[in-house]
Order: C-alpha cells, then sequence, then structure tokens
C-alpha cells in the first residue's frame, strides 16, 4: 500500500458521528433505538428563512460564486448581530463566512499553528479541536479541569510553555453544557494576553442558555487587550437550527482574517451562496423561533435532568446552565455493569437499553457520557424510563 500522511492517519474518527451512525444502523435493522448522541436540534429550518431563501433562488441571486469570506451583507449582519447583542463593534472584513462553523475552526488551525506548536485544550471539549490541532501540525496539550468541569488561569499556568501559541475555549461548553461567568472569562482573558496567546472562543452556543441572561457575554467584550487576542466562532446551526445549511463564521483581528480568507481561497472557494442567503435571512429575520427553540430545550432540561440525576450510577451534581447536552460521571455504573472502559458502557447501553449516547473518552475526559437532549421530551422520558431499567436489571 501506497504511504499515507502521519497526520492524517493519526486522526481519529469523529466519536459523534460514530455513535450516530451505529444508531442508525441498528434502526436499520429494525431496533427501536433512541438517538442521543447527535448535537443537532430537532426543530425545522424556521420557515421564513427557507422563504426568503426560495426567493433568493428564484431571482438568480446566488448563481455564482462569491468572494471568499462572505458576502458584504452577510458580513455586515454578522457584524451588526455582535452590535446589537453584544455592544461590540467589529466591521465586515473581520468577518470570514465559511462552509460552517468547523471549516472556520479548521482554516483558523491552519493560520494559526506551524508544526509542533501547542493548543492548551480545556477538557471536557469537542471532539474535532485536538484532531484539527494535529491536521495542522500542532501538539493539543489537553488540561484537566476542576470539579465543576471549569479551567482556571492557575491550571492554565502549569500547562502552558514556550511552544504554546493559542487556547481553545468554548462557553456553552459541549459536552457538558457548562457556562463560564464573565468573571471567569474575564480572568482566562487576562491570562491568555499576559502570555501574548491567541484565544480562540468557540461560541456556537452563546444563544442557548438558560436561567440567566442570553446571550452571555462574549470574550470580545472584554476589553481590547482581550478583543486584540480573541477570534470568535460563531454560526447559524444551532440557535436557528440549520445545520444542514452548513454556515459558520469567524470573527478576529483584520489581519489575521485577511490571512485566512488567502487559506480559505485554496479550499473552497467561497461558501454556497444558497445557504449564506439563508443566513443573512436567519440573522436580519425576526427572532421570535429562536426564542421560542431555547424555550423547549430548557423544558426539556427541566423535565430530563432530575430523572438523570437520580440514576443509580449517575452523577451529575450540578444543573448544566447551556448548549442542550448532559455529562455524567459514570464510573459507579461501569462499576456496577463490570465495564473496564466508559466506551464498553456505551455499547452495551445501546446494545441492552437501546439507547445511543457518547463516551467522555471523546471529549478528553474519560468516565463521563454525553447525552443529548436535542429531542422530543417524550422521547427523551422513554431514554431516561430505558436507562432506568437498564441500571436497575442485574
Amino acid at each position: 500500500m501506497r504511504q499515507l500522511s502521519q497526520r492524517a492517519q493519526a486522526v481519529r474518527p469523529s466519536a459523534t458521528l460514530q455513535a450516530s451512525q451505529r444508531a442508525k444502523d441498528l434502526q436499520a435493522g429494525g431496533v427501536d433505538v433512541i438517538n442521543l448522541g447527535v448535537g443537532q436540534p430537532d426543530f425545522p429550518t424556521p420557515a421564513p428563512i427557507k422563504a426568503a431563501t426560495i426567493e433568493a433562488i428564484e431571482q438568480n441571486q446566488v448563481d455564482g460564486y462569491t468572494a471568499t469570506p462572505g458576502v458584504l451583507p452577510l458580513r455586515q449582519a454578522v457584524a451588526d448581530r455582535l452590535a446589537d447583542t453584544q455592544d461590540v463593534h467589529v466591521t465586515a472584513n473581520q468577518v470570514v463566512v465559511t462552509t460552517g462553523a468547523k471549516l472556520a475552526l479548521y482554516a483558523l488551525f491552519q493560520v494559526l499553528i506551524d508544526p509542533g506548536d501547542e493548543v492548551l485544550l480545556p477538557a471536557p471539549y469537542w471532539v474535532s479541536y485536538a484532531e484539527q490541532v494535529k491536521l495542522a501540525g500542532g501538539v493539543p496539550v489537553e488540561v484537566a479541569p476542576t470539579a465543576s468541569l471549569k479551567v482556571t488561569p492557575d491550571q492554565l499556568e502549569r500547562a502552558v510553555t514556550a511552544k504554546t501559541v493559542a487556547i481553545v475555549l468554548n462557553s456553552p461548553q459541549n459536552p457538558s453544557g457548562v457556562v463560564y461567568t464573565p468573571a471567569e472569562l474575564q480572568a482566562i482573558g487576562d491570562w491568555a494576553v499576559q502570555h501574548d496567546l491567541w484565544i480562540v472562543a468557540d461560541e456556537i452556543y452563546g444563544e442557548l442558555v438558560y436561567d440567566q441572561p442570553t446571550p452571555i457575554p462574549s470574550m470580545l467584550t472584554l476589553g481590547a487587550a482581550v478583543q486584540d487576542h480573541t477570534i470568535v466562532i460563531n454560526g447559524v446551526s444551532k440557535t436557528y437550527a440549520m445545520t444542514g445549511w452548513r454556515i459558520g463564521w469567524a470573527v478576529g483581528p483584520a489581519d489575521l482574517m485577511a490571512t485566512m480568507t488567502r487559506a480559505l481561497s485554496h479550499m473552497t472557494g467561497n461558501t454556497a451562496a444558497v445557504s449564506q442567503a439563508a443566513a443573512l435571512a436567519a440573522l436580519t429575520g425576526d427572532q421570535a423561533p429562536v426564542a421560542r427553540m431555547k424555550a423547549s430545550f430548557k423544558e426539556r432540561l427541566d423535565a430530563v435532568y432530575p430523572l438523570l440525576a437520580a440514576l443509580p450510577g449517575f452523577d451529575l451534581p450540578q444543573k448544566p446552565a447551556g448548549a442542550f447536552y448532559l455529562f455524567p460521571d459514570v464510573q459507579a455504573a461501569m462499576t456496577a455493569k463490570h465495564c473496564a472502559t466508559t466506551a464498553d458502557l456505551v455499547d452495551r447501553i445501546l446494545n441492552e437499553a437501546h439507547v445511543a449516547v457518547v463516551a467522555g473518552e471523546a471529549f478528553g475526559l474519560p468516565h463521563h457520557l454525553r447525552i443529548s437532549y436535542a429531542t422530543d421530551k417524550a422521547t427523551l422520558l422513554t431514554a431516561m424510563a430505558r436507562l432506568k431499567t437498564f441500571m436497575e436489571n442485574e
């Protein structure tokens, strides 16, 4: 066999997509599997967004190439949204639109990282961060969290080296739903500035926060020094139930965004024009659907959290504050079910309880499970009943 690149061979497949595929395979075989492994809203894209997109198609507005960083009206809409919700003022040339937030992260790491550079990843972290850092030739450095699943400047200080170039911070956090307070974000931002590090702030779940004001403060609100070191990653997937449209963006210093644009010009040329039209409609249209979806997620969280917290072997003392995930510690469940790894427990839950979840190893924190509540309440209640029966059976 011809040799393949070492960096490609070192990349692990997406655990969340693998879990979803295993669930689909069982479902195709006639098994009634409840899939709680996927991080995707179960709502349709709001009708006004679809209507505006159809109109753009019919008016021949989306038939050609666009500028690599995105059409100007969409980049301006991103800037305007930041001004309206965060009182942060950036220009359109500080915005780069990409084919999903995942590509924004990938392209950014290609621009920020040289071979051997280190990137701090506070655990737990989204599955693709580490693999994308590796694909850029970098070294992901996991930073163990506190009991609250947050990281502090003291912990970061013990992990930083002369090779460190960036830190990735995700709040609200996937996989745990943890939300950093403004004071905690400020402390981390000031620490990063002190070490002259880039802050990659993944704020894709920023609008999905419960029992506190939303959207929560962005890293861009924490003063000029922090803003100069920060690149915010966001998109329409979670807020507007538009995962299939594949629109994300990065917001950062103009010179960095110009470099990122040059790299993207050789990756995708430009993001699909029709999806850009849809994203523009989402950002500039009625925001009532966002509020309705958020209220539904909160209702589900309120219903499912006490049931999960009461499950034998599942430890989740703190109710999540954002996103749509639960991330319990399941060491006791592993012991009770004689499972050597969390992956073993996940397989047993899938095959015996017919509920698909994701093992915490994929997020840098073994002995945990990620459970998505981005499905209807009735299905969630059925899943909790199945998990209860599974844990109570010998």
